[in-house]
């Protein structure tokens, strides 16, 4: 409730003082916010980053939690990674453009085949996919480094968000060599920007036009794979209205928009020429086009080329259920429950009324009373519980060798770009809280805790391994940390019998699960 003492006279003035305690009679006790204990800042903190760490919760306070909010929110257009990242980075993008490299891969597929001796056959194809599982390996290394060293941590955190709800499987066809350029191309730059041109530019790469077939979608041979996905896992949901038929109508709308590897043009009818779209590997091929008009969600689309694809889009992302599935998942994600129907709709109203804007939907949510309430609470998915207990470990120094983070995540059952369905890992915290999750975690916390497991070991065959250690009992813990320890968590510490062991019963403990 709020009162407004009007400018004028001062008696006027003085007798609405005198006047305040009737008018607030029946309103309660007006209660002070609870402060914010450092405690609190931990948990916001290490649930919107891949974990916290004494030099970003040292930030953090130093900055507060506006402007540190602010600031995740509306990042700068590069990641701002730190040097040795940078240069870790750059030594492992192969050179040339993706279309050169695909091209070039292409070539050497295509020897293969055609090599006549068996045992040669054999080696070349051999060689072919080490080179697709060399592609793999270091997008995978690539993007855990952003995830573990990126200043920007709440958009690679909705960046792996993202890529998880626009999912595509590295094991199909070339994948392996499209998709470290897919999550840098089509995820990262519009994690925090507008729903609409996140879906376009996931429409328009070719790691998600071959995983979902509609490189293969063409007039007289409609596949809908990718429709179907569109309307059930990317927007509007299941059970949200549209019918077969409209699925039909989007996998019609959708011929011709797939993917050329080939350097020359399509021959065209002249009337079509204009028509025809490339850029990279996308194309829009006005020969495999359905130009027939369709009725799409009500809305009759009338057939005119790649234009009828940006009419669904629209269609698609100022629709009332993509507005609280889309909401409703990032709440799931980032507090490890299902939405109630009023913030669902409370997001899906800011979603609607910014256009999409996914930075005001964040803010939003991170605000609500409910977010709030599920800090402490949401047991960590295998990449966050992962990462968070790297980061702490080894706060700034920088991981030399990803592998064996790679190893660990697949052993978890969260390996990145494996999952084979496009509904993406689940977001539910009841996932993954199994007996056989907890085991393997406990495992992983022996080998992080025990030494440095091979993550300071240089890529290379001569490669010598630094000496590192993990350092969990350091300042961040003694100021905060163990004060967020239960009484079971400090005895069950204070009966370790080394350094390794304390390490490990820490990562162990239910506290740092969440």
């Amino acid at each position: 409730m709020r009162f407004v003492i009007p400018f004028g006279s001062g008696l006027r003035a003085r007798a609405l003082l005198l006047a305040l305690p009737i008018l607030l009679e029946g309103v309660g006790p007006i209660r002070a916010a609870p402060p914010v204990t450092p405690s609190d800042n931990i948990a916001f903190l290490d649930r919107l980053s891949w974990g916290v760490t004494g030099t970003s919760f040292a930030e953090f306070q130093g900055k507060g939690r506006d402007r540190w909010l602010k600031e995740q929110l509306h990042p700068p257009l590069r990641p701002q990674l730190p040097q040795e990242v940078s240069r870790q980075i750059a030594a492992l993008r192969a050179e040339g453009s993706l279309v050169e490299r695909v091209r070039s891969l292409e070539l050497q597929a295509k020897a293969a085949s055609a090599e006549a001796d068996p045992d040669l056959k054999k080696i070349a194809q051999q060689a072919y996919q080490g080179s697709l599982n060399a592609a793999a390996r270091d997008a995978a290394a690539t993007t855990l480094l952003h995830f573990l060293y990126s200043s920007d941590q709440l958009r690679e955190r909705l960046t792996w968000f993202w890529f998880n709800r626009f999912n595509v499987h590295q094991g199909k066809a070339n994948l392996r060599l499209l998709v470290g350029d897919y999550i840098d191309t089509a995820i990262r730059p519009h994690a925090l920007g507008h729903f609409r041109d996140l879906l376009l530019a996931t429409l328009r790469h070719p790691a998600m036009l071959r995983y979902l077939d509609n490189a293969d979608n063409a007039v007289g041979h409609v596949n809908e794979n990718y429709a179907r996905e569109i309307m059930e896992l990317h927007t509007m949901g299941v059970g949200s209205g549209y019918t077969q038929g409209d699925v039909e109508a989007l996998a019609r709308i959708l011929t011709g928009v797939g993917v050329e590897t080939r350097a020359e043009d399509p021959k065209l009818r002249p009337e079509r020429q204009q028509d025809l779209i490339r850029d990279g590997l996308f194309i829009f091929n006005p020969n495999r086009h359905d130009y027939g008009d369709k009725l799409f969600l009500g809305h009759v689309i009338h057939g005119r080329g790649f234009a009828e694809v940006e009419d669904a889009l629209d269609i698609l992302c100022h629709h009332p259920a993509t507005a609280r599935n889309v909401s409703g998942a990032l709440v799931t994600y980032f507090t490890g429950a299902e939405p109630s129907d009023a913030q669902r709709q409370q997001l899906a109203t800011i979603f609607t009324r910014s256009d999409g804007n996914l930075a005001a939907v964040m803010e939003a949510l991170i605000r609500s009373p409910e977010f709030t309430a599920s800090l402490g609470t949401q047991t960590k998915d295998p990449i966050r519980y992962l990462l968070s207990a790297l980061r702490l470990a080894y706060d700034g120094r920088v991981i030399l060798n990803t592998g064996p983070i790679q190893n660990w995540l697949s052993r978890l059952g969260e390996g990145l770009f494996s999952r084979t369905t496009p509904d993406g890992y689940p977001l539910l915290q009841a996932d993954w809280t199994g007996p056989g999750q907890m085991i393997a975690r406990f495992e992983i916390a022996r080998q992080i805790g025990s030494g440095s497991a091979g993550l300071f070991r240089p890529l290379g065959a001569d490669a010598v391994e630094e000496p590192a250690f993990p350092l969990l009992q350091n300042a961040l813990y003694f100021s905060t940390l163990a004060a967020t320890l239960s009484e079971p968590t400090r005895a069950s510490l204070s009966r370790a019998i080394s350094p390794q062991d304390w390490n490990t019963l820490f990562l162990s403990s239910p506290e740092f699960m969440r």
